[in-house]
């Protein structure tokens, strides 16, 4: 019988406890960063996702691009980003990026997007151009990838993977069992074989997913594994935290312990890089998994 770590359930909208406690943005680093994003009228999902670590990753001078706007076709049930029709996106989106970048110095980028459904490539031209033009305007700056679900369209994922990044990621967010509730327009199967394609292409790859859903630490266990055997290099795990009361509650706060177990168990079994912790988010310290 496997020993696991014993973490009681949190009653419904129970206070956070201490470690999930975060400091206020505040710095000159962090300044600079909010005033890049507002003059080039770009989207981050540290804003748009209502982060927990937007004060540090912005202090530090970093922060995850949005593209292609900020409303989604996909209503999940944990996630603060707006849904709806989106209007048109911007093909000059992908040079403000790039210049965002080469002026922030950053030496790491990563790059995430809304689902943009309606559009039969998925928004993969814009994801191509924007990669290869940060490329081009910041040659060093290494680049991570947080991809949608493309809908099973792999013309389109082709597209979006071979602009020259370091790092594609695609985050399964939650476990099998609870696909229906917290992804109801996702598949899970789906999406395991969206990160094996990539992985085929040959290049590193990446997922993540939320706990205190009400998932088992079984269910865990056996997420982790379908990631390795399909191929996830690096995996981060983190605490769900209800954005607004018009989403899921917290189910549980699971203990930092229970991450540290988490984390051992998947280089356990084979994954080359785990970020576990309940304040970890798929783009948390991206830089140390290259």
């Amino acid at each position: 019988m496997l020993e696991l770590p014993v973490v009681s359930n949190t009653p419904k909208r129970a206070k956070k406890p201490d470690w999930l406690r975060v400091k206020l943005p505040i710095g000159e680093d962090y300044k600079r960063v909010r005033r890049l994003v507002d003059e080039y009228s770009l989207n981050t999902i540290c804003q748009s996702g209502n982060c927990p670590n937007m004060g540090e990753c912005w202090g530090a001078g970093t922060a995850t691009f949005m593209i292609l706007g900020d409303v989604c076709t996909r209503s999940c049930s944990f996630c603060a980003v707006k849904t709806g029709r989106p209007p048109e996106y911007d093909e000059d989106e992908p040079r403000r990026v790039a210049e965002a970048i080469r002026l922030m110095e950053v030496k790491h980028a990563v790059l995430t997007s809304v689902n943009r459904d309606e559009l039969k490539d998925r928004g993969a031209e814009i994801w191509y151009q924007t990669v290869v033009q940060v490329k081009e305007q910041s040659p060093s700056t290494t680049i991570e990838t947080l991809i949608p679900d493309v809908r099973a369209n792999w013309d389109a994922l082709d597209r979006m993977i071979e602009g020259g990044q370091e790092v594609v990621s695609h985050n399964m967010e939650t476990v099998k069992r609870l696909y229906r509730k917290v992804r109801p327009q996702a598949k899970y199967d789906r999406s395991l074989e969206q990160i094996k394609r990539t992985k085929d292409q040959g290049i590193r790859t990446k997922s993540g997913f939320m706990v205190g859903l009400g998932e088992t630490k079984e269910e865990v266990l056996e997420i982790m594994n379908d990631l390795y055997q399909n191929g996830c290099d690096v995996v981060t795990i983190g605490q769900y935290l209800q954005p607004t009361k018009m989403h899921l509650a917290v189910d549980e706060f699971v203990h930092p312990d229970v991450f540290a177990f988490y984390k051992e168990e998947g280089l356990k079994m084979g994954i080359d890089f785990v970020e576990s912790g309940p304040l970890v988010r798929s783009s948390y310290h991206a830089e140390r998994h290259l």
